[in-house]
């Protein structure tokens, strides 16, 4: 009974992991966070517990079953965002990459918590799931803001299409250490460089952003630099047209007074001929 609870433990992550995941892509939902919450809360609930209780019932290893169900969630993940694949692809990358970190130093601290115990194997399991669920809860409640402010940011900025491409490569590179049962200094090592490429992101999306906004602003000025002069131009034809008129009309007033109409008329003629 206490293997299937702590098997069970180990696919109960994935609840903080979806949660983590939704949180920069809460205005790209296809529903609202509530609606979202109703149903899918449930369903992880009871993938953990049917997961747990077919690898506990056909002696499975979580690792063989955790694969395909990674996968079956990300679909279920991706249809519910208005998001481009890439993105979607890239932040659930991300976060199977930190919580594959934390598997890894959840099995090492339990190990040392448990070095000498006398039942060393089921103390080693049952701590390693109560550890990797703590882990993994307190990773989400301590990037909670980040997530969902700096990183929201930058999903919804479209000047950073093209970067979305690329930004999966060291997401898988990581993963593959979970299932390369690695040293703990290259667990601590991959995470350290995992915090520096998330935080090199952000900060080369700022950097884009500001960027952006200063071109935008200068499109803009000059833009209004281009009215003002048109402005400016049309004020003073505006100016010249009415010094023009009252030199004509000074002309035809002076001829009407002498009578001369075939003088006027002529006048007129030379006058619409210059007209362009």
């Amino acid at each position: 009974m206490w293997t299937l609870i702590f098997q069970t433990l180990e696919f109960t992550v994935l609840i903080p992991g979806m949660l983590l995941a939704y949180l920069p892509v809460r205005s790209s939902l296809k529903q609202t966070p509530k609606k979202l919450a109703v149903w899918i809360l449930p369903l992880l609930i009871i993938c953990s517990c049917f997961c747990g209780f077919a690898c506990h019932r056909f002696h499975l290893s979580t690792r063989s079953v955790l694969l395909p169900l990674l996968f079956v969630l990300f679909i279920l993940y991706h249809s519910t965002l208005l998001i481009s694949l890439w993105k979607s692809v890239s932040i659930y990358l991300a976060v199977c990459a930190v919580f594959s970190c934390f598997n890894s130093l959840s099995r090492a601290a339990s190990a040392m918590l448990n070095f000498g115990s006398e039942h060393l194997a089921f103390s080693d399991f049952s701590t390693f799931g109560i550890l990797y669920n703590l882990f993994c809860i307190l990773f989400v409640l301590l990037i909670w803001y980040p997530a969902s402010h700096s990183v929201k940011e930058m999903v919804e900025d479209e000047n950073l299409a093209q970067t979305w491409y690329v930004f999966w490569i060291l997401p898988v590179l990581v993963i593959t250490q979970r299932f390369l049962r690695g040293y703990i200094v290259i667990v601590y090592a991959l995470l350290l460089i995992l915090a520096l490429f998330y935080s090199m992101f952000l900060m080369m999306a700022n950097i884009l952003n500001k960027n952006k906004k200063l071109q935008q602003e200068n499109l803009f000025l000059s833009v209004q630099q281009e009215r003002y002069e048109n402005l400016r131009s049309a004020i003073e034809d505006a100016r010249q047209a009415r010094h023009d008129i009252r030199h004509h009309f000074l002309q035809l007033s002076a001829m009407a007074k002498d009578g001369d109409l075939e003088k006027i008329k002529e006048y007129l003629q030379n006058a619409m001929d210059k007209i362009p």
